[in-house]
């Protein structure tokens, strides 16, 4: 669904800024997973692609009706997602407007009976994973986060995980809070301790094959959030395809756009992003 949206606020939050946008008939259907896809750039660039973000929050009521949340990473130190199109959206004042695309993409699924879950988040990407412990909570299921970042100014939502969790962990690469380096070094022992019987994960594409292989050890069943380039959030360009193994064992390359962004992580041929295997159909 596109709807006419705004800005209704930009916030800094640590290193990140939190985007609200006014967007008429997306919040209603919202599911933790789904994705916004923005025009963004104004006059001079909205109708040229898209930028796909991972929807954090929704408020489907409000004196300015149904807004979505983006948590958006725009410094220096940003690296690709750094983008023009994203500086465009963070110094956009309020009521700026943006063409709003959404909700697209598969959303992670829940489990039917209550279980122990596991949500590993990475940075901005862990944003959407608290929407996603309401909605496991309210299943019964027993819900544990461990959370990772490059340092304690680019960790999202420890706080707000304290709530959710039974049990948080924290990760840093430098040590500058929790423990000290990889979400893959903690995610062994976290993975014992909570028994957890499905992974949900979102974050770096490295971060997202180890928890992947490290769930698959352990017995777990993973689901992995990908963020890929996504321009025109409707499966139609094919700029976003992942090579994925089916349940009769053939590689197929699918959207992250509409089969995804959420893909079972035991599926996804990591070694192969970016491109298409030689015995891909």
């Amino acid at each position: 669904m596109s709807a006419a949206g705004r800005v209704l606020s930009v916030k800094r939050v640590a290193a990140f800024h939190v985007v609200t946008l006014v967007a008429p008939g997306v919040a209603e259907r919202f599911r933790p997973g789904s994705l916004v896809a923005l025009s963004v750039g104004g006059a001079v660039s909205a109708h040229l692609t898209r930028r796909t973000f991972p929807i954090s929050a929704v408020r489907p009521t409000g004196a300015h009706g149904g807004t979505v949340e983006v948590v958006l990473d725009a410094g220096a130190d940003a690296g690709a997602a750094a983008e023009p199109g994203v500086r465009w959206l963070v110094g956009s004042p309020p009521g700026t407007p943006v063409d709003v695309l959404g909700p697209v993409g598969r959303p992670y699924a829940l489990p039917k009976e209550p279980v122990s879950c596991l949500l590993v988040g990475e940075e901005a990407a862990a944003a959407p994973l608290f929407a996603l412990a309401e909605r496991l909570r309210a299943r019964g299921c027993g819900v544990h986060m461990l959370l990772g970042a490059r340092s304690d100014t680019h960790l999202v939502g420890v706080l707000e995980a304290r709530r959710a969790a039974r049990s948080v962990g924290v990760v840093t690469r430098d040590g500058s809070v929790g423990a000290s380096g990889e979400l893959a070094d903690e995610l062994p022992a976290v993975l014992a301790r909570t028994a957890a019987e499905v992974v949900y994960a979102a974050g770096r594409i490295p971060t997202l094959h180890a928890v992947a292989a490290l769930a698959e050890e352990h017995g777990a069943w993973s689901q992995t959030a990908l963020d890929v380039p996504m321009p025109c959030a409707l499966g139609l360009c094919q700029a976003c395809v992942v090579p994925v193994v089916g349940e009769e064992g053939v590689t197929r390359m699918v959207r992250a756009c509409v089969e995804g962004p959420v893909l079972r992580g035991d599926r996804v041929r990591w070694a192969d992003l970016g491109r298409v295997p030689k015995d891909a159909r």
